[in-house]
């Protein structure tokens, strides 16, 4: 068999366009070369995010970027919003690095609400929370706007947003939700190979990692921004990424932010459409569901159609796609579509023809 196209929450699949970019013939990362193609991506980043402080790039993971705002930012106590799988390592990694730590815990397929974060605010332990945007474990789509309007209640906590799967698919203005930390791995919506983060901080979180005193180095938001002035990253970049990086942003303006999320919202929508079509229901909350994969229900939660998970996968595999299986404790008793990056209606009723066909044999 040839290539099996990916429609996991995660490496998305990579186009060729986007891999002929990738390989793009090397140049020195402290040359004037490389500070055109920092500078040339630079405003549309700013665009794309909202935001008129620099956007950095790190050769990462996301986890990297995540872990490292939480040894900038976390002074005192961070309290942790866990609804799902990556939310909930959020915790793990905070005692990890020594902080002081606080879970706030809801059932997986429930979102994070304000009242729940105030509550916990409002004791004033804490300095710092984190809070993941679109959970891709579960495939709920907490409200972002209502959560970011606590932060003009309580100015002095830092508060580090996860978008990993939902940055450059729906509409994010860093700035205008007066959050402190926004980050985004490369290999979701965006649509890119693993291997960079996309991120952004607010002048008072700069500050206050300049006040710590064992922020590290690889992740010193301060060395990220004093070389994001010089249009350069404090440690050698994956250049090849920011090649790409740079060719995808040129795609999305291309065409056109509001039409990139329209279209993620039309073939969402689909996806949601094939489940209900089968006789499934989706695990999320109604109202809370993510736009950039479905996480569909097989058991987890009582109702809707239930069928063998690994004889499905390996059914849609057989005609050329990949789906996801389930995540964590939820594995088997749901099963996750992915929509985001560069597929399209045409592109998802390909997917879905196979998945009919493949639900024939079940």
């Amino acid at each position: 068999m040839g290539h099996v196209k990916l429609h996991i929450p995660g490496p998305v699949e990579v186009s060729e366009r986007t891999f002929r970019a990738f390989c793009t013939p090397m140049i020195g990362h402290r040359g004037q070369g490389f500070k055109d193609l920092y500078a040339k991506v630079q405003p549309q980043l700013q665009q794309l995010l909202g935001t008129r402080q620099r956007v950095f790039l790190s050769t990462s993971s996301a986890w990297g970027v995540m872990e490292g705002a939480i040894r900038n930012l976390v002074r005192k106590k961070v309290l942790n919003c866990m609804c799902g799988a990556f939310s909930d390592k959020w915790f793990d990694v905070s005692k990890r690095c020594g902080k002081e730590a606080e879970p706030l815990q809801v059932p997986w397929g429930s979102p994070i609400r304000a009242e729940a974060i105030d509550r916990k605010l409002a004791t004033g332990q804490f300095d710092a929370i984190t809070f993941i945007h679109n959970e891709t474990s579960t495939g709920v789509m907490s409200p972002l706007e209502e959560v970011a309007a606590l932060k003009r209640k309580y100015p002095d906590v830092m508060f580090i947003v996860d978008t990993v799967s939902s940055m450059t698919a729906v509409p994010l203005a860093f700035d205008a939700l007066g959050i402190d930390v926004m980050l985004a791995g490369s290999q979701k919506a965006f649509a890119l190979p693993p291997g960079l983060t996309v991120f952004v901080c607010s002048q008072a979180a700069l500050a206050k990692a300049a006040a710590a005193p064992d922020r590290g180095y690889y992740f010193d938001f301060v060395e990220f921004q004093k070389n994001a002035e010089q249009n350069m990253t404090p440690s050698t970049p994956s250049i090849a990424h920011v090649f790409a990086l740079s060719d995808k942003l040129d795609e999305m303006f291309a065409e056109g932010l509001e039409n990139r999320y329209a279209r993620h919202r039309r073939t969402n929508q689909m996806t949601r459409d094939w489940a209900a079509k089968h006789g499934f229901t989706l695990f999320p909350e109604p109202g809370f569901e993510s736009l950039t994969l479905t996480c569909i229900n097989n058991g987890a939660k009582p109702g809707g159609r239930v069928v063998d998970v690994p004889k499905l996968q390996k059914l849609v595999k057989d005609r050329g796609f990949l789906i996801d299986g389930g995540y964590g404790k939820i594995k088997g008793t749901t099963f996750r579509i992915s929509n985001m990056g560069d597929e399209t209606p045409e592109t998802m009723s390909r997917l879905f023809a196979a998945m009919d066909e493949a639900m024939k044999e079940l």
